[in-house]
């Protein structure tokens, strides 16, 4: 039997961070307006549980939406504390967390390694000083750098958050951001497409003219050449695209930019798309059937069928098949 993840999230917006960066309104993006205290942490845990099968599930703990290790080093300790006794029980595995690269240091790390934190995400959004600076980051791609050595060092497993699309960000830009993630060692990355989130910085710049979010069409673009990079280099992209709460989906918070309830979806439809381009100039025969690995069919097909009917105006009949022996986008066409 397959062992089933689970992360049960507690969201911390805004508690620790003493920069506002022109992207951020966290109480918008993770759709918590309230932060829990230490003393909620236990509630929020038995709520999940009460949910989750225990018998073939493997738990986490995550501490999200804020710089967990700018809190006052008692308070995070009060948060980690809250998980010891699961911890303890074998019922949560382990902890993770997000954080600053600069709200980092060797005292931070061994009360973290005490306390069970087996995972810390840097949101490091991208590697270049001047979009760093032009987003109000606050840091430097050095101190990403640093940082992810000292987590690495220590035994902790790593993960590196980007972004595409901030102010002077280019798409040679979000390709070495995504080369330099892998050069850090990271294990694991988000990909986020910047939206223009009501209340920010980055709303007034967009008001007056000065910001243009990237179109859709180009943020699924950048995100294909980086998904690449990631997958030859085995680290796990965990999420691409926002989560779509409630105030994305109504748009009561969204002001403009690439977000879709779907993008991950279009991502590797995009992906598949480029891999079938080859295969639909100067052919002449009439059916193709494409046989490809069983877990990247619907993806082939595309988000609402775009890659096949692509396909479709070149051949008249398009047939997919599945297949254990194939893996990614391995894959191969019969003509008839």
């Amino acid at each position: 039997m397959q062992t089933r993840h689970f992360t049960i999230p507690i969201f911390i917006p805004d508690l620790a961070c003493p920069f506002t960066c022109i992207f951020c309104n966290q109480k918008t993006i993770s759709g918590v307006q309230d932060v829990p205290s230490p003393d909620d942490v236990k509630a929020i845990i038995e709520k999940h549980l009460a949910t989750i099968p225990q018998n073939d599930s493997e738990i986490e703990l995550g501490f999200f939406g804020g710089s967990f290790t700018g809190l006052p080093l008692q308070m995070q300790k009060n948060y980690l504390l809250q998980v010891k006794h699961y911890l303890e029980m074998g019922i949560i595995k382990g902890i993770r967390l997000s954080t600053r690269p600069d709200f980092i240091t060797e005292e931070i790390l061994d009360m973290l390694k005490m306390h069970g934190v087996n995972t810390i995400e840097l949101g490091a959004q991208s590697f270049d000083d001047e979009v760093l600076k032009a987003s109000g980051r606050g840091h430097s791609a050095q101190q990403i750098i640093e940082a992810s050595e000292m987590i690495i060092r220590r035994g902790f497993r790593l993960g590196l958050q980007m972004m595409t699309g901030l102010p002077g960000d280019t798409l040679e830009k979000t390709i070495h951001t995504a080369q330099s993630i892998v050069t850090c060692g990271a294990s694991e990355t988000r990909i986020y497409p910047v939206l223009v989130i009501k209340d920010t910085s980055l709303e007034v710049l967009y008001n007056k003219g000065k910001y243009e979010p990237l179109t859709l069409k180009e943020a699924v673009f950048r995100c294909a050449e980086v998904f690449r990079i990631f997958e030859k280099n085995n680290i796990i992209i965990l999420r691409m695209g926002l989560h779509p709460s409630e105030g994305l989906i109504e748009k009561t918070s969204l002001i403009a930019g690439p977000f879709h309830v779907s993008f991950k979806e279009l991502v590797l439809s995009e992906l598949w798309k480029q891999e079938f381009q080859g295969i639909t100039e100067n052919n002449k025969s009439e059916k193709i059937s494409i046989t490809i690995a069983a877990d990247q069919v619907k993806h082939a097909i595309g988000y609402e069928s775009t890659n096949r009917r692509m396909l479709e105006k070149i051949f008249k009949h398009v047939d997919f098949i599945g297949s254990s022996e194939l893996k990614q986008r391995e894959f191969h066409a019969d003509y008839y």
